[in-house]
């Protein structure tokens, strides 16, 4: 306690829960009696091991710091990107009235020199004259250059020799400015001087403009004007018509390029894009070598780029977005989109950051262009659905899986080769091929919108999956999006559990690979990822995991709905009644005669309907065991709950006119060991069908034991039962003959070949 005390008293962050309060680490330096000298000695004392604790302190303050700054640079971000394009267009309107005002001065200023110079300009060499005579004194050479000084820049503006003529112009204002000191020149020599500077200072004004608007000056002889024009003290009109000239200049070049409906998008908007970005970059280094980063020239500098960025954007959707986007190119549109990037990005080196400004415009278009593809996917499949046989098969020679080329089946490559059916082996090469360009939906931060409609597309592909189950409710097939489409009925049990394999593994390996190009750190390493199996690792991505769960939750709606109505087929007959109900167990002991030994014939028939479906999903998923094993297992939990559920079989087991007799009991204890027995034999027999299986004969034994008699008492030791059910599970498995040899003393020796038959004749029903 003394050591944390210390600790804070010296001003280190105190931590709480692993989080540092930097308020409190911070409030030893607002104190009013803070001595910084003292709190430096204090520092300079400390031991080594809490010189250790304060730069770890120190360092948790630092991260804590790093953190909030980013917290509310996010939390504040939308009104910081706000607030600066409010501050950038004040900039611009104060800019406007500033050259608004300088036109207005300089308009002024002209008209109320004209009013004498139209009359002085006429009579200026007799004005000279008169002035060399009107002096009583002898003219000092002072007084006769500047007499002379008007002819003398005439000769330089008409010659056009900028450089003599500024220099010229700053000589004739020094002297001015030091003859009105100095008493150097008489005033009307300073005044005849003042005026000509003046006039002449305009009028090079006008001839360095004219030039900056001619479309022949390019390169130095622009910048000279330019140059030339803002040491005149013109800065705004001159930057402006600096912008104006490189405007002009693109826009003139722009007209040899003609685009039409037969051209290449790409190779219209790279042309474009050279044009107009090249433009901007040469405007921004003009710009910077002429008028520095002082802040008014530079906010007006992005403005005008901003400006020509958007009329760029509108021109390549309208000319080359516009076309894919309506038609679902999402790769032409992205090849677009990146051309336009790449060349705008090169300007963040001269600190023009315009990419937001191409992404906030082509967004809508890239957008468009997603959703019609991701329709196309989803269409397409359909139309395959409706006459798809529902065989798996290897994909087509040539055909792309996985983003790779799959022309063979021998090698490494057939290890990612996948049996479906036709219409997933469609759905799975669309979306490889959707993925294959993904730059720019980061770039848009489009990834989880992406990865929401393609979620969207598979979730329609399990609907009709679920559609071509036979017997699927209406309400179950109905789904949005699928009711008017056509589905071809999975007719056999491997056809059926074909459905199944096409949506596992699409949701377990094929779309989250895929998908994965979405993720930026692996983007560059994609193709090398796709030659990994494992996905774990993979999928540490928060967002990607959410979006793997919400596939595999679709894949149960389809999993759910094949177990029940495969429980319904095996539990109900084709009229409606029921083969299992309380009768089975209640009548059995009025019928000694016809106890077979057995478990009942409903219990044999899910065994075997267990049996052929692990036969065959042993084939159909070869190295994923996982999945035949958890659709079993979600099989048999649905028909053991069924059972569990059914209220109407116990209402007659507990409080039927008939109690539960002794035979009964054993009977319907042996059909649930048997459950048990098949189940851990096949692997499928999960914890919550060991606790159902459990509850169910709990709740057996209780009804038995309401009639006064104790199930302990007429239940055989459970290896009784072990024997019955593993002989059983062998003869209806074919391991063992249904007549041959066998102890007569043993549990099953009333077995007879006509209780095979009878449950076949269950299963065929």
């Amino acid at each position: 306690m003394a050591t944390a005390k210390t600790t804070r008293s010296r001003g280190t962050p105190v931590k709480e829960n692993g989080v540092v309060k930097i308020e409190e680490g911070l409030n030893v330096f607002k104190s009013d009696k803070f001595d910084a000298d003292s709190f430096v000695q204090s520092k300079c004392s400390l031991n080594e091991k809490e010189i250790r604790q304060l730069c770890s302190s120190l360092l948790d303050l630092k991260k804590a710091s790093a953190e909030e700054m980013r917290r509310s640079v996010y939390a504040n971000y939308a009104a910081f990107i706000r607030t600066s394009k409010e501050i950038s267009d004040l900039e611009g309107e104060l800019l406007s009235i500033r050259n608004l005002l300088s036109t207005q001065a300089t308009l002024i200023h002209g008209l109320a020199e004209g009013v004498h110079l139209d009359s002085f300009s006429l009579k200026i060499g007799s004005t000279a004259n008169s002035l060399l005579s009107s002096e009583d004194r002898e003219l000092s050479d002072l007084e006769k250059w500047s007499i002379e000084f008007p002819d003398l820049l005439d000769v330089l503006l008409a010659e056009k020799r900028v450089d003599e003529a500024l220099a010229t112009l700053d000589e004739g204002e020094h002297v001015a400015s030091e003859g009105k000191e100095m008493k150097t020149l008489s005033s009307s020599v300073l005044k005849f001087l003042e005026t000509a500077i003046v006039e002449r200072r305009q009028r090079l004004a006008d001839q360095l403009a004219e030039a900056a608007c001619q479309p022949s000056t390019r390169g130095v002889e622009l910048r000279a004007a330019i140059s030339a024009l803002k040491k005149l003290g013109d800065g705004p009109r001159a930057h402006n018509l600096l912008l104006n000239a490189h405007l002009q200049r693109y826009q003139y070049n722009m007209q040899s390029l003609r685009p039409s409906s037969t051209s290449y998008g790409g190779a219209y908007t790279a042309a474009l894009s050279q044009l107009v970005f090249s433009a901007i970059a040469q405007a921004a280094s003009d710009s910077l070598a002429i008028f520095g980063k002082e802040r008014a020239f530079t906010s007006e500098l992005v403005m005008w780029a901003t400006r020509q960025t958007e009329d760029f954007a509108l021109l390549v959707k309208r000319h080359a977005l516009a076309s894919s986007a309506a038609a679902g190119g999402l790769r032409a549109a992205a090849e677009c989109v990146q051309i336009a990037l790449g060349h705008c990005s090169l300007l963040e080196a001269r600190g023009l950051a315009l990419c937001p400004v191409l992404l906030k415009l082509f967004r809508p278009s890239v957008e468009q262009a997603l959703d019609a593809n991701l329709k196309r996917i989803e269409e397409s499949t359909a139309a395959l659905a409706a006459a798809d046989d529902w065989v798996l098969t290897y994909p087509p020679v040539g055909s792309r899986q996985g983003g790779r080329s799959l022309g063979t089946t021998t090698g490494s490559t057939a290890a990612f080769q996948h049996k479906l059916t036709s219409s997933a082996h469609r759905f799975n090469l669309m979306v490889q091929d959707f993925f294959e360009d993904v730059g720019p939906l980061l770039s848009m931060q489009l990834g989880g919108q992406t990865l929401e409609g393609l979620f969207q597309v598979f979730n329609s592909y399990v609907n009709l999956l679920i559609k071509a189950l036979p017997g699927s409710m209406e309400e179950e097939a109905n789904f949005e999006g699928s009711v008017n489409k056509i589905v071809r009925m999975a007719e056999t049990e491997a056809q059926q559990i074909a459905l199944m394999a096409n949506a596992l593994l699409l949701a377990d390996e094929l779309l989250p690979r895929a998908a994965m190009k979405l993720s930026p750190v692996n983007q560059a390493n994609c193709r090398d990822d796709l030659r990994r199996r494992p996905l774990d690792r993979q999928n540490r991505h928060p967002e990607q995991r959410e979006w793997r769960r919400r596939l595999v939750s679709s894949v149960d709606r389809l999993k759910d709905t094949f177990c029940r109505q495969h429980a319904l087929d095996l539990i109900f007959t084709e009229d409606g009644d029921s083969h299992l109900t309380a009768d089975m167990y209640i009548n059995v002991d009025g019928n000694v005669d016809e106890l077979e030994g057995l478990p009942t014939p409903i219990f044999q028939e899910l065994y075997l309907k267990l049996h052929r479906m692990a036969s065959i999903a042993a084939e159909m998923f070869i190295g994923r065991e996982r999945f035949s094993t958890l659709l079993l297992m979600r099989l048999t939990e649905t028909v053991i709950l069924w059972l569990s559920e059914d209220q109407s079989f116990w209402d007659d087991i507990e409080e039927g006119p008939k109690p539960l007799g002794p035979l009964g009991l054993q009977q319907f204890y042996l059909d649930m060991k048997f459950v048990m027995c098949f189940a851990s034999q096949g692997r499928y027999l999960s914890r919550n069908l060991h606790r159902v299986v459990n509850d169910i004969i709990s709740k057996a034994m209780t009804a038995f034991t309401a009639t006064g008699m104790d199930p302990n008492s007429v239940l055989p030791e459970d290896d009784w039962f072990n024997e019955i059910c593993q002989e059983a599970v062998e003869r209806l498995s074919g391991k063992k003959a249904i007549n041959g040899d066998r102890d007569l003393n043993s549990p099953t020796a009333s077995v007879s070949a006509q209780s095979v038959s009878s449950v076949r004749s269950l299963g065929s029903s």
